[in-house]
């Protein structure tokens, strides 16, 4: 044997020395490392990528109660969190999260601002917390003041007695204010309407940092890209606002006896039984009194959600209000609904949104995991976008297409972060990215298509884009990336990263199997990029370090081409010899259409282990005639960056009868 190896090795010596030079840049040793994503399990998360047997997360309840005046432009509260620490280890100290101090000057936000603004831009307003009182109640004892500092957007309290592991209970009550800026980072603000404001009102209570097993507390400040990492819990809150608002909110409104009106309570009852939306309270009834049960003074609105991570709500005088009901698959009621001012009623905009709030939830509890909340509803407002349980934000004037894709891309949220609840502090890809596919597959479906315009089909037509010049890696947290590259390199790049592993790499069957594994497995947990890794490997049976390095970790390019054509001793009814070329670091399985002079085409699909040992493949196709064309990735699924070299053609073609 050992001799065989020597000649072997001799004959590979020969052969290298008559190679030709190459311009490739492909070292199959990087690409395929044996030690990517090899870091060893524990009980907490396992080998395979499911949450382990001793898998732990914190626990935080909240009951809120606030109130909104108009007047002084403040929302003023009081909150109380009840906070269970599973974890084995002992905190001396906790950690709150104060997003509201981010919107001043002062904050790290506003000092990283650039001059130019910008979406995440929080500068020319003083807002920010005011805290009134912390206490701290632990055991049997009485509640009592806390000792506590409070850094940007961090709050500590510092803890007389530390909270012990294994489930004890602490309670922390606060009391606060806050002046509400016009447009907080797109994610909360207030709109001027014709009939009143519409307020949008998120990162509205302090909230606290999740303690996990992988770095402790989290306290990453907010600087306006990165959003947020919450635990769950059970939240009851209430709104107070002047009679003639009408107020959504996350999850179950419990009282709506004493804010609606009987016709709505009547109205609602019909939505809730209806495929076709149904009018709470029409544009004309938008001034009118009588669309409230009072015309004076305040009414409080109080809401329950259960197993959330987050609430948010939405106010205003002005708003129109219809709802339809949502069919999920367990047959579990559930009303989709939209309110928007007067000004973006109409069929081309808001007056289709409920259906687009229905199409969207309906598609994704059967893809995926079945819609956790009782409503869904959607705002119209200043914001441009954001997502929160049961609830999200929308651009005020989208119409059609627009109003489609936002309302899609923000409800698929739903899924992304606030069921599967990765840390979007540090990984936007994982929410953003995961959302941005899933959309692609929803709009494809919605309405037989109607606004299926996949811009993102012709993978190789973007490959440019993708690979541009200054283009962050994936992996980046979203507060590095730049602030040009994060619609594709949190978003699109990503999207298109799952796409090709569905379509190209795994297969579509296999594919949706895993995914739907991995959202089952971290349902209302907290996974890490390395657990979604570990769990798409272990339910598509394959060993994907090449990719998850390639395309999320670093910024290599696909460049694959036709290196050479030859016929079976120099005979075209004897098949053909073709020989392929990875050029760049990055590589794909490949798939090569051969067409003959005849017109008959041939396809050979093979498998990225061709480049395992070098960027060269030779192999035979079964062809029996002159070929007309040689071409790799004849249908555009993949980023490659220079399809020049893509398709071989004869010098002159060879006709059949010639030998």
């Amino acid at each position: 044997m050992f001799r065989q190896l020597c000649l072997l090795f001799l004959i590979g010596l020969a052969t290298l020395s008559h190679a030709q030079p190459t311009t490739s840049k492909y070292d199959p040793h990087v690409l395929f490392n044996p030690l990517f994503n090899y870091q060893p399990a524990n009980e907490f998360r396992t080998g395979s990528g499911a949450p382990g047997p001793r898998y732990w997360q914190n626990r935080a309840d909240y009951k809120i109660a606030a109130t909104l005046d108009e007047g002084a432009n403040q929302v003023s509260g009081e909150v109380e969190i009840t906070y269970t620490n599973n974890s084995p280890e002992t905190l001396p100290f906790l950690w709150l999260q104060l997003d509201q101090n981010a919107f001043n000057d002062n904050s790290r936000s506003g000092k990283t601002t650039p001059l130019s603004g910008g979406r995440y831009g929080n500068s020319g307003f003083e807002g920010g917390y005011v805290v009134s009182t912390v206490t701290v109640q632990q055991g049997k004892g009485k509640a009592a003041p806390a000792e506590y500092i409070v850094d940007d957007t961090r709050m500590q309290i510092r803890l007389a007695e530390p909270l012990k592991s294994g489930g004890d209970v602490i309670k922390v009550k606060v009391t606060y204010s806050f002046k509400i800026p016009s447009y907080a980072s797109d994610r909360m603000g207030k709109l001027d309407t014709r009939n009143g404001i519409v307020y949008e009102m998120a990162q509205w209570y302090p909230r606290m940092c999740v303690f996990d097993d992988i770095e402790g507390w989290n306290v990453l400040p907010y600087l306006g890209a990165g959003e947020f990492y919450l635990d769950y819990g059970d939240y009851e809150y209430s709104v107070t606002v002047p009679w003639n608002h009408i107020v959504v909110g996350s999850g179950e409104l419990l009282n709506p006896t004493e804010v609606l009106t009987s016709e709505q309570l009547k109205r609602l009852e019909e939505a809730r039984k209806s495929d076709k939306t149904v009018m709470i309270r029409t544009e004309k009834e938008v001034k009118d009194k009588n669309s409230r049960p009072k015309q004076e003074g305040m009414l409080t609105w109080r809401f329950r959600c259960t197993n959330a991570r987050d609430v948010a709500w939405a106010t205003s005088q002005s708003f129109v209000w219809d709802a339809a009901k949502m069919n999920l698959p367990s047959g579990k009621p559930a009303l989709a609904q939209s309110v928007y001012p007067v000004e973006s009623a109409g069929n081309d905009s808001w007056g289709r949104s409920t259906e687009y709030v229905k199409g969207c939830l309906e598609f994704y509890s059967k893809y995926l995991l079945e819609y956790p909340y009782p409503v869904a509803s959607n705002v119209a407002g200043i914001v441009g976008g954001m997502e929160y349980p049961g609830i999200v934000f929308c651009a005020h004037n989208d119409k059609k297409e627009s109003l489609w894709g936002v309302t899609d891309h923000e409800f698929g949220h739903t899924w992304f972060p606030m069921i599967v609840g990765n840390n979007e502090r540090k990984f936007a890809w994982m929410d953003e990215g995961f959302n941005t596919f899933i959309n692609m597959l929803s709009t494809e479906a919605f309405n037989d298509g109607e606004y299926n315009q996949d811009r993102l089909d012709d993978i190789q037509n973007i490959a440019p884009t993708l690979f541009r010049d200054g283009a962050d890696p994936i992996i980046t947290i979203p507060d590095v990336i730049k602030t040009t590259n994060l619609g594709w390199d949190a978003y699109y790049k990503p999207a298109i990263g799952l796409k090709i592993l569905r379509e190209v790499v795994v297969g579509r069957d296999r594919f949706d199997y895993a995914f739907k594994q991995y959202v089952k497995r971290w349902a209302f947990k907290h996974p890490t990029p390395y657990d979604f890794f570990r769990s798409m490997e272990d339910g598509t049976g394959e060993d994907l370090g090449w990719f998850w390095k390639g395309w999320f970790y670093e910024n290599y390019k696909l460049d694959q081409a036709v290196k050479e054509v030859q016929y079976v001793e120099q005979s075209p009814a004897k098949g053909s010899i073709i020989t392929i070329e990875n050029l760049e670091q990055w590589a794909l399985p490949a798939v090569v259409e051969l067409e003959e002079t005849n017109g008959k085409k041939t396809r050979i699909q093979l498998p990225v282990e061709v480049f395992q040992r070098s960027g060269s493949w030779t192999f035979k196709a079964p062809t029996k005639g002159p070929l007309k064309s040689v071409t790799i990735d004849p249908d555009s699924k993949t980023p490659d960056v220079n399809p020049r070299n893509n398709t071989w053609r004869p010098a002159r073609y060879i006709s059949p009868d010639e030998n």
